[in-house]
């Protein structure tokens, strides 16, 4: 039978070597794997992380292995590609840093008493092989599971796809399933037979078959259905490979029961019952780890994720570990996974896009969380009407559809994309990442956007696929967009909540991000090297508000929370706190005096609280209680504000004339005028010259064409918005440019 050793154990590891090492010198280092080179430069900003080849090295004592017919090594994820070498001998190239990848290294092991593997494992550039542009870090390293997999002759094929070479399809009809298992085996002799049983959640045999063929059709009497968050019920089933009595080779795997299909009009429903999916997206690093992540992590992850109530996860924008797939199973969420297809189409990565999307799915076949597979992420960045992005699309929708004739395909859309642009009809469902009231735009105008879409194509699902604002620990009692704050993010997602929430057509919304995570390129918000919409920090110690901002909307755990506990210092005299529940009612004391019982339909509760000297403030809803403080202090702390790196200004130095603009006002109104237009086209002109040139010598920044669907986007913005923006992309307006605008725009009359 089959045997798996693991690998994990000392691998010699070395940045510096240039060619295949013949041994393992003192020159190396010894790490365990999971292992990333970019745990700590990926995520410190300056986008000056180790970008390239690595290599690593492993010495296998033959008479340490057990005996076996077939040996083959097994790697998880090794990213971006990975060259592996054997005793000197070049075995096997992959490309694609997410899925799992075997080689047969069988001649190799038994050649000798020590077979000497090498992997050169490279993230560099490269134009064939996504992603390559992306607001996350593309942390090189062998950062899963290495094992190697010992097979008789005749076994399930470690060959096919990285797949488990098992594929179960539940079809429900009735009360009933009808379970259609299919194997794939290499080295069969005639003879050979397949076992195939299958077990209920409590490992209870209810079926014993053997057969000639490697597929069989088994049903399942009243069915116990796998139901989301509410009932994830699981089965398993064992298919065992014989010769004669003996059992030459097993596979197995869980499986769950459940129907969906997607409503244009009502949303997700699943097991014939609608089913909202509120959730988050998510990516797999966390702080000083990089990607590099232990089984504990993907566990706190989840917990996490279910703390705040959700039912569906996009994970994002890869394949994720197995395990995070198989807790997702577990738990009942529901998921939509993805390729890495994203932001920037390259003609010569077309076949990667098709190796990637297969092994996503081959792999990933049996996890009943899984409902969609994503074609791509924001990839009309530089435009929607390629005829080779195109085509790229229908090849990936018609495959997916070739592959899994049980699931629908989706994607992500730019926002700038227009509606009725050919690439948003291609996937079954669609869904686009909006960040209106944050990257332009005001909060309110996403009901609408979705509305007009909805009525324009009533056939069509629409979601949301991200939406978020950045918060760090910044305060303020005024929350404005772009500010940073804790509070403008918290204020951003109760609109949100409420837009989304209360339309059933909206298919899914996955808010961006669940957690912080590394970006080394950016530069915002006053810590470099992260993104930071998560509603958890990267290192998953704090908790923002806005989580129980959703917590209050998702989750039955009764809970109550008090929210700006990091925000104590306040200058004003009645200082205005909300709290959030899932209660009825919550009474909020300040020191010992009641301040009322209030009740609130939305789940956000809003107290006016009389602040002098020290407040003690406590929350009571139900049987649930909250603690906070405040406290009343003259003069704002700065230490609540962030501090621009470009173009930092006090609020006293902007002048602002009645009547008259200023930097504080909006592009598209200071736009509605000649000469506030001839003034904001002179002040771009200048910020474009500054900017890096694509491949058709077009401005863009941050792998952004500067177009006009761009410049529309910045209508929202104020020009103080837009210079500290800019900073993100290298791009550098300084003080005294920032005033001399401001004195220019104190002159042209508002309309």
């Amino acid at each position: 039978m089959r045997q798996i050793v693991n690998l994990n154990r000392k691998w010699a590891f070395s940045k510096f070597a240039t060619e295949l090492p013949a041994a393992i010198d003192s020159h190396w280092t010894f790490v365990n794997l999971p292992h990333t080179w970019n745990a700590l430069d990926g995520q410190d900003g300056g986008n000056d992380y180790y970008r390239g080849t690595a290599w690593y090295a492993k010495e296998l004592e033959r008479d340490e292995l057990p005996e076996a017919d077939k040996y083959f090594i097994e790697f998880r994820g090794a990213n971006s590609s990975a060259d592996l070498y054997v005793n000197g001998v070049h075995k096997m190239r992959h490309e694609g840093g997410y899925s799992t990848w075997r080689c047969d290294i069988t001649r190799e092991i038994k050649a000798g008493r020590k077979t000497f593997l090498a992997v050169a494992v490279d993230n560099g550039i490269n134009e064939t092989i996504y992603p390559q542009v992306a607001d996350f870090t593309f942390y090189g390293g062998l950062y899963r599971d290495v094992n190697l997999i010992c097979v008789k002759e005749s076994h399930f094929d470690l060959s096919y796809h990285g797949s488990p070479a098992i594929r179960v399809t539940p079809i429900i009809n009735g009360r009933d399933a009808l379970v259609k298992v299919r194997t794939f085996v290499t080295g069969r002799k005639e003879h050979h037979k397949f076992q195939y049983i299958i077990r209920n959640a409590k490992d209870e045999i209810l079926a014993d078959v053997t057969g000639n063929a490697s597929k069989a059709q088994i049903t399942i009497l009243n069915a116990h259905l796998w139901n989301g968050r509410k009932d994830p019920y699981l089965y398993s089933v064992q298919v065992n490979l014989l010769d004669g009595d003996e059992i030459l080779d097993t596979v197995s795997t869980r499986f769950g029961c459940r129907s969906f299909y997607i409503d244009p009009e009502k949303g997700f429903i699943l097991n014939g019952a609608e089913y909202p999916l509120r959730g988050v997206a998510r990516h797999q690093d966390r702080w000083n780890y990089g990607n590099a992540l232990l089984p504990e992590h993907h566990e706190e992850d989840m917990d996490l994720i279910c703390e705040m109530g959700a039912t569906t996860i996009r994970l994002a924008h890869y394949q994720h570990d197995q395990y995070f797939y198989d807790l997702c199973d577990e738990r009942g969420l529901v998921i939509w996974a993805e390729i890495p297809y994203i932001s920037n189409h390259m003609p010569g990565g077309r076949e990667n896009t098709i190796q990637q999307m297969k092994e996503l799915i081959h792999q990933n076949y049996n996890h009943p969380s899984i409902v969609v597979w994503g074609l791509s992420n924001e990839i009309t960045m530089k435009g929607a009407d390629d005829p080779d992005l195109l085509e790229n699309h229908r090849i990936l929708n018609d495959l997916v559809h070739t592959l899994d004739k049980t699931r629908l395909t989706t994607m992500a859309a730019l926002s700038m994309c227009p509606m009725d642009a050919e690439i948003i009809h291609i996937p079954d469902v669609v869904s686009y990442n909006h960040y209106f009231g944050w990257y332009g735009g005001e909060t309110d105008m996403n009901g609408p956007w979705f509305d007009k879409f909805h009525a324009k194509y009533p056939n069509t699902p629409i979601g949301c696929s991200e939406y978020g604002a950045e918060a760090l620990n910044w305060h303020t009692s005024n929350p404005v967009q772009g500010d940073y704050t804790e509070e403008y993010q918290a204020y951003y997602h109760e609109e949100l909540i409420k837009t989304f929430f209360s339309r059933k057509y909206i298919w899914a919304t996955h808010c961006w991000n669940m957690f912080d995570f590394g970006a080394d390129a950016r530069s915002e918000g006053g810590e470099n090297g992260q993104n930071h919409k998560g509603l958890v920090t990267i290192d998953r110690k704090y908790k923002k508000d806005a989580f129980y901002a959703y917590k209050a909307w998702l989750s039955d755990e009764p809970f109550v929370h008090i929210c700006g506990k990091r925000y104590v210092d306040r200058v004003e005299d009645v200082a205005k706190v909300t709290v959030y529940s899932n209660q009825k009612t919550v009474e909020l004391f300040a020191n010992g005096v009641s301040l009322g019982i209030q009740e609130a339909p939305d789940h956000f509760f809003r107290f006016d609280v009389p602040n002098a000297g020290h407040t003690e403030l406590v929350a009571l809803a139900g049987e649930c209680r909250d603690e906070s403080e405040i406290r009343k202090v003259e003069v704002f702390n700065e230490a609540y504000r962030l501090q621009e790196k470009n173009a930092i200004l006090n609020w006293f130095e902007i002048t602002m004339p009645e009547g008259y603009f200023s930097i504080n006002d909006k592009v598209s109104d200071i736009m509605a005028t000649v000469r506030g237009k001839m003034l904001f086209m002179k002040l771009a002109g200048e910020l474009m010259a500054q900017m890096p040139k694509n491949s058709d010598g077009k401005p863009s920044a941050m792998g952004f064409e500067m177009n006009s669907s761009m410049f529309e986007m910045m209508g929202s913005f104020t020009i103080l918005r837009l210079a500290g923006m800019v900073g993100m992309a290298n791009i550098t307006i300084t003080k005294e440019q920032l005033l001399d605008l401001n004195a220019q725009l104190n002159k042209i009359k508002k309309k």
